[in-house]
């Protein structure tokens, strides 16, 4: 295996796997449920993050998923990063907390430039 695929599976690996993490935990977790209240979402939008992020990995994971469903799914958990990223500066979180977000943001575009590497 090349450089270039070992480090978008590598990427791509962390991305899914902390995506699949924290879905499982926004279902499951009572402290995700309070986490979600304290920045003000409704409870149904924690659910629905939840079912998208496991979408999400998946198309990212499954080789067979066409280049355009990956892009979406890179944009959707940009969109997610950033978001984070926003709402937790906002609701007063530690910069600690805050700053997670864009942590992950340079590892997913790290995997998206890895991904157009690989594919090409």
């Amino acid at each position: 295996m090349n450089k270039n695929k070992i480090i978008y599976w590598t990427t791509t690996g962390i991305i899914s796997a902390m995506m699949l993490f924290s879905a499982f935990g926004y279902l499951t977790n009572p402290d995700m449920k309070a986490a979600f209240v304290h920045l003000g979402f409704p409870d149904y939008f924690r659910i629905e993050l939840a079912i998208l992020k496991i979408l999400g990995a998946l198309a990212l994971l499954l080789p067979m998923v066409s280049a355009k469903i990956k892009s979406f799914a890179y944009f959707g958990f940009g969109l997610t990063f950033v978001s984070a990223f926003i709402a937790h500066y906002a609701s007063g979180d530690p910069i600690s907390t805050a700053i997670m977000p864009i942590i992950f943001l340079v590892i997913l575009g790290v995997s998206s430039v890895f991904y157009n590497k690989v594919k090409a």
